[in-house]
C-alpha cells in the first residue's frame, strides 16, 4: 500500500510544524488514512506470528498487536526528513513510515530481499530512505542515538525532529536520563515516547516504577515537558505530537510524550502472558482496541457501508499476503554475506 505523502517543506526550506488541534476530530481522510495504516500493522503481525508458529521465522520476534494508534499518530505528525528510532517491538513503526512489507517480511525470514539483506531479523532492520534508524535489541540503548539524531538536526540546522521510542521498562535505565540531560543542556529537537503497554516483560509497570502513574514527569527534573496521552486513540495521539513536534521545531528542547498503551499478546512470540488475565485482555479489546474505534466512526460519522470497509481489509490482506509468499519464495543470503558489512572503509 502506498504511503501518502507527509507534509511538505515551506518557503524557507523548512518544514512547517503542524499546529496543534484544539480537539480531536478527524475528517474523513484522516480516519481513512489511520484505519488502513493501522489495519496494515494488524494483518501483517498477525501474519508474523503464524510463520514464526509454522518456523519460517527464527529467533526472537515481538508484536505490535494492540498498540497500533502509538505510531500511526506519532507519524501522521512527521514530515519528510524526520527521523524514527526504536527498540525490538518495531514492525509497526517500519511500515508506519512506509518500508515495504515485501522487504521487512523477507527479513523477518532471513531472505536476501530483507531491509539488512537476511543478517539483522526481527530487531535489526533499517532504511535510510524513510528515515528509519532501527529496531535496536539492547533495552534503551536507542534513546541516546535518537538524541544523536536531533544533534544532527540542530548542527544542520534543517528544522527536522527525531522520535525516540522505548518502552516503560527501558524507561529506568540509566543512560535514558543521561540523554534527557543532554539533551535538555543542548534543547535537541527530540520526541522521547515511552509506549506504556503496562508489563514490560511481564512485571507490572506499578511494580516496577515509583511514580507509575507519572512516567511523563521522569524529565521534570532536567527541565523536558511532558504528558500522558491515551495510545489507544489514534486522534489523541496526532494531537499530542502535532503540539511535541511543534515545540522541538521551534528550538525549545525535548519533549515527553508517555503514550498508555496495551499490548494483546506476549511480551514475545515465546510469552505465554500468564501475568495478566484473558478478561483483562478482552475488556481493552472491546472498549479500548485502536482500529475498531476508527472502524465505528467510518461507519457511523463518515458513513462508509460495510463492503467499503470490507474491501479495505481485503485489498491489505493481499498486500500481506504477497509480502509473506515473497519472503517465503525469496533466496537466503550468500555465505559472502557474512564478510559484508563488518567493517567501514574509510
Amino acid at each position: 500500500m502506498a504511503k501518502a505523502a507527509k507534509k511538505t517543506s515551506g518557503a524557507s526550506g523548512k518544514s512547517a510544524p503542524a499546529s496543534a488541534k484544539s480537539n480531536s476530530t478527524f475528517s474523513k481522510d484522516e480516519d481513512l488514512k489511520a484505519y488502513e495504516d493501522m489495519l496494515l500493522i494488524r494483518r501483517f503481525e498477525e501474519k508474523a506470528g503464524q510463520l514464526y508458529g509454522m518456523g519460517h521465522i527464527g529467533g526472537f520476534c515481538h508484536l505490535y498487536i494492540g498498540q497500533e494508534a502509538v505510531v500511526v499518530g506519532m507519524d501522521m505528525a512527521m514530515v519528510d526528513g524526520d527521523q524514527m528510532i526504536t527498540s525490538y517491538r518495531d514492525h509497526g513503526h517500519m511500515l508506519a513510515c512506509g518500508m515495504d512489507p515485501k522487504g521487512v517480511m523477507a527479513e523477518l525470514t532471513g531472505r536476501q530481499g530483507g531491509y539488512s539483506r537476511g543478517k539483522g531479523g526481527s530487531m535489526h532492520m533499517f532504511s535510510r530512505e524513510k528515515e528509519f534508524y532501527g529496531g535496536h535489541g539492547i533495552v534503551g540503548a536507542q534513546v541516546p542515538l535518537g538524541a544523536g539524531l536531533a544533534f544532527a538536526n540542530k548542527y544542520k540546522e534543517n528544522g527536522k525532529v527525531s522520535v525516540a521510542y522505548f518502552g516503560e521498562g527501558a524507561a529506568n535505565q540509566g543512560q535514558v536520563y543521561e540523554t534527557f540531560n543532554m539533551a535538555s543542556l543542548w534543547k535537541l529537537p527530540v520526541i522521547f515516547v515511552i509506549e506504556n503497554n503496562g508489563y514490560a516483560m511481564g512485571t507490572a509497570v506499578k511494580r516496577s516504577a515509583a511514580l507509575a502513574e507519572q512516567l511523563f514527569n521522569r524529565g521534570s527534573v532536567y527541565g523536558i515537558p511532558g504528558e500522558q496521552v491515551d495510545g489507544m486513540d489514534v486522534r489523541m495521539v496526532k494531537q499530542a505530537a502535532d503540539k511535541a513536534t511543534e515545540y522541538c521545531r521551534s528550538g525549545k528542547g525535548p519533549y515527553i510524550l508517555e503514550m498508555k498503551t496495551y499490548r494483546y499478546r506476549g511480551h514475545s512470540m515465546s510469552d505465554p502472558a500468564k501475568y495478566r488475565s484473558r478478561d483483562e485482555v478482552q475488556k481493552m479489546r472491546e472498549e479500548h482496541d485502536p482500529i475498531e474505534q476508527v472502524k465505528r466512526r467510518l461507519s457511523g460519522d463518515h458513513g462508509m457501508g460495510d463492503d467499503d470497509l470490507k474491501s479495505i481489509d481485503a485489498r491489505i490482506r493481499k498486500i500481506v499476503t504477497e509480502a509473506a509468499d515473497f519472503a517465503q519464495a525469496d533466496a537466503l543470503p550468500d555465505p559472502a554475506e557474512l564478510w559484508t558489512d563488518v567493517y567501514v572503509e574509510a
